[in-house]
C-alpha cells in the first residue's frame, strides 16, 4: 500500500461531514452550477509514480484553469523565453478578469495564470500548431493523453456554456486584439481557450498528469523529458506559487506553502518537487474562487506529513 494511503483516507473521512456544508458552486457558467457541491476527491502520485487516492478521485469533473498550467508548459516547450515578451510573470493583485489592469498595461496580461494571460497563451498556441499544419484543442488532448497514459476529452456542454456566456473573456480577447497583442481570429483563440477549461478529468489523472513538475520536467510516465528541463519546471512551479490561486496566493503561501494551480471546477493541482504531485477536488467554492474543501485538505495533507516548500 502506498504510504500516504492513511493520510488520504484520514483527510476524507475528516471532510466528508462538512460536504454541501460552505461555499458555493460556480454559478456563472450555467453547466457548472448544476454540479454536486456534496463531492470530495484526493489523490497524488509519487515521483517513483506510486499513486494513492481516496473519496470521489475517480470521478471527472471540469478542470478550467487548472488547464492553465499545462497550456503555458506547451507553449515554454514551443516558444522558450519568447513567450514572455507579451506576457508578465508578477502576481495580479486583481479578480482573474479584470479588464481595468490590461488596460493600465497596454493590453499586456500580468501573469499567464489570469485570464487574459491564459487567453494570449492560447494564442500562441493556435499560431504554432497552425504553422505546423495542426489544431492547438487536437495538440492540447495529445499532451493531456500523453501525459495520463490514456485518453482525454473536452466536455462540449461545459465549453459550450462557457462560449454562450463568457462576455468577459470575449472583452478581454478583444481587448488584447485591439493593443496589437493576440495575432490570431479572436473567435478561434477563444474556442481553443473554452475547450482547454472543458478538459475532463479526474483528481488521478490530474495528479499524473502534473507529475512532471516534480520530477524536473521528466514524463510522468516513461521518464523523457516533458518539457524543456528542470530550469522551465522550476519556473512553473515559481509561478503556481505566486499567482496560481487567484488573488489569495498569498495566504496560499502562508497557510500551506506549497505551488498550487486551482480552478473554479474545484479542483487544485499542488506539487511538493522531488516528492509527488497532489491533486484536490471539491466543487464549492471560497470567496477567492478556490475549493473550500480543497483548501481545507492541502493544508490537513501539509500538517500530517510536514512537506512544505520551506
Amino acid at each position: 500500500m502506498n504510504r500516504f494511503q492513511p493520510v488520504l483516507d484520514e483527510i476524507a473521512a475528516t471532510l466528508r461531514p462538512q460536504l454541501g456544508q460552505g461555499g458555493t458552486v460556480a454559478s456563472y457558467i450555467p453547466a457548472l452550477a448544476r454540479v454536486d457541491a456534496r463531492q470530495f476527491g484526493i489523490a497524488l502520485r509519487t515521483c517513483e509514480g506510486e499513486e494513492a487516492g481516496a473519496g470521489d478521485f475517480e470521478t471527472p469533473f471540469s478542470i478550467q484553469s487548472v488547464s492553465k498550467l499545462f497550456t503555458l508548459t506547451l507553449a515554454m516547450q514551443r516558444m522558450g523565453d519568447a513567450l514572455w515578451e507579451r506576457i508578465g510573470r508578477e502576481p495580479s493583485g486583481n479578480p482573474f478578469n479584470s479588464l481595468v489592469q490590461l488596460e493600465n498595461e497596454q493590453g499586456k496580461p500580468r501573469n499567464p495564470f489570469i485570464n487574459a494571460g491564459a487567453i494570449a497563451v492560447a494564442d500562441r498556441l493556435v499560431s504554432q500548431s497552425s504553422a505546423n499544419g495542426g489544431s492547438a484543442k487536437a495538440d492540447i488532448l495529445a499532451l493531456m493523453g500523453s501525459l495520463c497514459g490514456e485518453p482525454i476529452g473536452f466536455d462540449d456542454e461545459v465549453a459550450q456554456s462557457e462560449a454562450e456566456t463568457g462576455f468577459r473573456n470575449i472583452a478581454l480577447a478583444n481587448f488584447m486584439k485591439s493593443f496589437g497583442k493576440i495575432d490570431n481570429d479572436v473567435a478561434e483563440v477563444l474556442d481553443t481557450y473554452f475547450h482547454q477549461c472543458a478538459l475532463r478529468m479526474s483528481c488521478r489523472q490530474l495528479a499524473r498528469a502534473a507529475a512532471f513538475l516534480c520530477r524536473d520536467g521528466a514524463h510522468p510516465i516513461d521518464g523523457r523529458p516533458a518539457i524543456t528541463g528542470e530550469r522551465q519546471t522550476r519556473r512553473i512551479n515559481a509561478l503556481m506559487l505566486t499567482c496560481g490561486t487567484y488573488d489569495a496566493a498569498g495566504d496560499v503561501a502562508f497557510s500551506i506553502g506549497l505551488p498550487c494551480k486551482s480552478g473554479v471546477g474545484g479542483g487544485i493541482v499542488a506539487v511538493v518537487p522531488d516528492k509527488l504531485t497532489l491533486c484536490v477536488w471539491s466543487p464549492a467554492l471560497d470567496a477567492t474562487g478556490n475549493s473550500l474543501l480543497g483548501m481545507k485538505a492541502l493544508e490537513m495533507f501539509v500538517a500530517r506529513t510536514g512537506l512544505s516548500v520551506f
